[in-house]
């Protein structure tokens, strides 16, 4: 007692109101077909029509139509809308007599005028809503027309694109006032970007949100997966950083180049700008976190999380080994591999003593025999 709606496998960027638009046209009475006008029908079936009200009569595929037929310039897109109970009775009635001897569904259209059904069809303008895709090429050419779209739809809202021409949005995109997106950005599953934020060149970012004001330098990969990432107000990221699941950083965070960060929350103002590791580690507020340095935080079974609390130094080259809580305001020395926790406010240094043995000679190579 339904609608049956009819669409091809290969046409993906057909609009839901058109859908809508032919189911209305069928109205569970009528057979109708979505309709376009091309310049070069060829290949395409035709649209043929009563020379007295103009209603539609049938289709004729290209190979079988007259030379009076292949003038029409209406052809089929392949999408309809029919009544369920009649268009079982036109699909048992289908034959295969034809130059390609081949069973048309379009047929039901000659089998509906006979029975006195209407034939009624919508015509669309939008030639990508009905374009089909035969080899990588038209779908190459049928996606960069999607992504044009998509980038003007962004435009129109406000969001300023250096070219729109090298934009990729694989899911959706929200966008707070005075976005600024540079070339070559992709972004997939859910992203919001707030008020102000500037991506840079070459960013590849996915279920993400972005609070205002912060600024993702060029290069940048952001991934959030199921655990998403958040980026805090004013943040700096990048260039060249990478944040993973689960990292949560607050407002006025620095995360420099080759930074990577991973299910770790960063309270506001920590700063980590350059090679480093942070990993199941919980970092308080304005924490500054050497280059070079790491969270070691799997012993080959199992994830344990590192803490380090407000104002914490950590130097340059440090392995943090976890579980372990720096205290609040302690310092580590540069190149100490830390293994217990530390009380606040500690200078903490572990690393072998240096030595140095003046008038040393470097071993020279053997004279050759």
């Amino acid at each position: 007692d339904g609608t049956v709606v009819i669409l091809s496998g290969d046409v993906p960027l057909i609009a839901e109101d058109t859908l809508r638009t032919l189911i209305a046209a069928s109205g569970g009475e009528r057979l109708a077909l979505l309709t376009i006008e091309l310049d070069d029908p060829t290949g395409y079936g035709r649209i043929i029509r009563n020379a007295a009200g103009g209603e539609v009569t049938a289709i004729v595929e290209h190979k079988d139509a007259s030379e009076a037929q292949r003038a029409v310039r209406e052809i089929n897109s392949g999408v309809m809308a029919a009544p369920a109970k009649l268009l079982k009775g036109w699909l048992e009635r289908l034959d295969n007599r034809n130059a390609q001897a081949e069973y048309y569904l379009t047929d039901i259209v000659k089998h509906a005028a006979a029975d006195g059904v209407p034939v009624v069809a919508h015509i669309t303008t939008d030639g990508l809503q009905v374009a089909g895709i035969n080899s990588p090429v038209q779908l190459a050419e049928l996606e960069r027309a999607f992504q044009r779209r998509q980038a003007e739809a962004l435009m129109t809202q406000g969001v300023r694109l250096a070219d729109p021409a090298r934009f990729d949005l694989r899911g959706t995109l929200e966008c707070g006032g005075d976005v600024e997106i540079d070339v070559n950005c992709v972004f997939e599953g859910q992203v919001s970007l707030g008020e102000g934020v500037r991506i840079g060149a070459n960013c590849v970012i996915a279920n993400a949100r972005i609070e205002a004001g912060a600024v993702i330098h060029p290069f940048t990969h952001i991934d959030g997966e199921k655990a998403g990432v958040t980026v805090g107000e004013r943040a700096l990221i990048g260039p060249f950083a990478r944040l993973r699941p689960g990292a949560q950083l607050g407002t006025e965070v620095h995360i420099g180049n080759f930074v990577e960060v991973k299910n770790s929350t960063l309270a506001a103002g920590a700063k980590a700008n350059h090679l480093a590791y942070l990993g199941d580690a919980t970092v308080g507020a304005r924490v500054n976190y050497g280059a070079g340095s790491i969270t070691a935080n799997y012993d080959g079974a199992n994830k344990h999380r590192t803490v380090l609390e407000d104002d914490v130094h950590i130097g340059s080259n440090c392995v943090l080994v976890a579980p372990v809580t720096i205290g609040a305001g302690g310092t580590v020395g540069g190149g100490s591999t830390v293994t217990k926790s530390t009380p606040a406010g500690a200078l903490t240094v572990a690393r072998g003593k240096q030595i140095s043995l003046p008038n040393w000679q470097r071993p020279q190579k053997k004279p050759k025999a």
